[in-house]
């Protein structure tokens, strides 16, 4: 018997270095990291010890005989990434420890540490600092609730990657670490404020805009951000109040990564189905009037170039009462792909992902059923409408031939009759205040987490970046893991090195501070008090939570 790593996976790589037998990989030393969809056991070197359960945040390892149907796919994803990956019994002995390396810190000094955004990243680099005697760090959010993406972000109906939590709660359980949510750095306290405080600062908070189509009409009242849509049925507090145009019949999302497929998959999944999870009220509501049947999911390369995982594009295509269409000629492969899949000398992943894809086109829908079609080769040109979106105009693509997978637009155009366009194109960061901004990549400028005053500048003492603001908007919960102790790691370093500039002022008049700019800050029992109620609530409903979504009913829940 084997241990099978399923769907949920998050690459937080606790197993890796649980695992004794070296079973699990790519490791965060491995170059196929930074990219991997998910991490994989090897079912030759697996030894069924179970110890890389323990370790799972999202309770996404199984052994094999506990796997239902769906489940038992992944014996099959696990095993193959291996036909093209050397196992770590043929190049290596059992696993080591890869946690980053220590730096010394001396019990004589205390090093007080601002992480500002409560994501994912933040978290990371908070567990690596307070690994040490000494530390203490405050984290700073101007929303009145941790856990960034993971709150907002990850789809309701994914419960188990939300299983996160718990590890960012034990994290913040630390008698070293406190929170000062509901607070907006550049409104309630200053850059300026923070580095007269804090002997390092480090800015976490993420990549927040969505990119652009740059097409005509893409201000038409129904052509909307993705990102905005996540957040509204995640039930954040900037967008709790939004409204979307579901009467329409089709909708179309441009992009086809994990994101385009969240978006796809709750527009058509069931209400009954949604209201066991913790999707906000407001948005539960209103999918329950939603009358959208289909939804077209546009790419503009080919199948083998999606930026979807496998795992969700699984889970887009198990979902009841949804008819998954891929028209097969909508299959192509440029010719370099082509050959390698017919000699079977192509990457693992992208075969798995083709082959899932022709066995999709392979089904036969039913008129009774919603829809989600998978369009390949398209790239928008235009959005159509006079008071709102009516259709999307698209031209085809064709292959180049060179370098493999890239395209060029034909003279093929074709138009979608839609009511609703979503873009789903990728995020990108916002400058920060007082910091500098490669406006090129959207980051800050940085080397291991270390500001520069510009790409390849000198380095401004005492400032850091984790996450996607450190190294742009890709990778999820496992590639911010090692974003943050990198980051960490260099703190640490610099303190070590008697490189930071040990702060003039006390943080202890920061809430103080605070106030008197109109903030109101919310603290540890703060959010013990808006996770109680939300959990007890929804208890009462048989849901994970029931989340408050106006920022003014949580400053209450906070305060109780």
């Amino acid at each position: 018997m084997v241990h099978v790593v399923t769907q949920s996976c998050c690459n937080d790589a606790g197993c890796v270095t649980a695992c004794p037998a070296n079973a699990i990989h790519p490791t965060p030393d491995e170059p196929g990291f930074a990219t991997a969809e998910m991490l994989y056991i090897d079912p030759s070197t697996c030894i069924d010890c179970g110890a890389c359960i323990d370790e799972c945040p999202v309770d996404a390892i199984f052994p094999e005989t506990e796997l239902n149907a769906k489940g038992e796919r992944y014996l099959a994803i696990n095993a193959a990434y291996y036909t093209d990956h050397p196992s770590a019994a043929d190049t290596r002995g059992p696993a080591e420890s890869r946690e980053p390396s220590m730096a010394k810190t001396s019990p004589e000094r205390t090093l007080r540490v601002a992480i500002v955004g409560a994501g994912p990243a933040g978290f990371y680099a908070a567990e690596e600092l307070l690994r040490h005697p000494g530390v203490e760090v405050d984290m700073f959010d101007r929303s009145p609730t941790p856990y960034g993406l993971v709150r907002a972000g990850v789809a309701p109906d994914h419960p188990s990657t939300k299983g996160v939590e718990r590890a960012f709660a034990s994290i913040a359980a630390s008698t070293s670490f406190r929170y000062l949510l509901n607070v907006e750095v550049g409104k309630h306290v200053m850059h300026a404020d923070l580095t007269s405080r804090y002997g390092a600062v480090i800015y976490s908070s993420g990549a927040s805009t969505d990119n652009r189509l740059g097409i005509s009409g893409e201000d038409l009242a129904g052509s909307i951000p993705a990102t905005d849509f996540v957040a509204w049925y995640n039930g954040h507090p900037d967008n709790a109040d939004d409204t979307f145009d579901l009467s329409v019949h089709t909708a179309v999302v441009v992009g086809n990564g994990n994101v385009a497929l969240d978006v796809a998959r709750i527009l058509v999944t069931d209400v009954e189905a949604l209201a066991k999870t913790d999707i906000a009220d407001h948005a539960l509501a209103a999918l329950a009037e939603s009358r959208v049947r289909e939804v077209q999911i546009v790419g503009r390369r080919g199948i083998a170039q999606a930026a979807y995982t496998n795992s969700e594009f699984l889970a887009l295509s198990d979902l009841p009462g949804v008819d998954v269409v891929i028209d097969p000629s909508e299959l192509t492969l440029d010719p370099s792909t082509a050959s390698a899949f017919d000699d079977r000398t192509l990457d693992s992943t992208i075969m798995t992902k083709i082959s899932l894809a022709r066995a999709v086109a392979g089904r036969r829908p039913t008129a009774r059923n919603k829809r989600v079609v998978f369009r390949y080769l398209l790239s928008p040109t235009e959005i159509r409408g006079a008071n709102g979106v009516s259709a999307l105009a698209c031209v085809r693509n064709e292959f180049t031939g060179s370098p493999s997978g890239s395209v060029t637009s034909t003279a093929d155009l074709s138009v979608v009759d839609c009511g609703l366009v979503m873009r789903a194109i990728g995020y990108r960061g916002r400058p920060i205040d007082c910091l500098p901004f490669d406006t090129s990549r959207s980051v800050v400028p940085n080397d291991q987490g270390r500001v520069l005053s510009e790409p390849a500048g000198e380095t401004i003492a005492g400032v850091y970046v984790a996450g996607w603001i450190k190294r742009g908007a890709s990778g999820g919960i496992g590639m911010n893991k090692r974003c943050g102790q990198e980051t960490a790691t260099s703190v640490l370093a610099d303190f070590a090195n008697d490189r930071l500039t040990m702060p003039t002022m006390s943080h202890h008049d920061l809430e103080e501070l605070i106030a008197a700019r109109g903030g109101t800050p919310v603290g540890s029992l703060g959010w013990l008090n808006i996770d109680r109620a939300e959990r007890a609530a929804g208890a009462r409903r048989g849901r994970r939570r029931v989340k408050i979504v106006r920022t003014d009913d949580l400053l209450r829940a906070a305060a109780r």
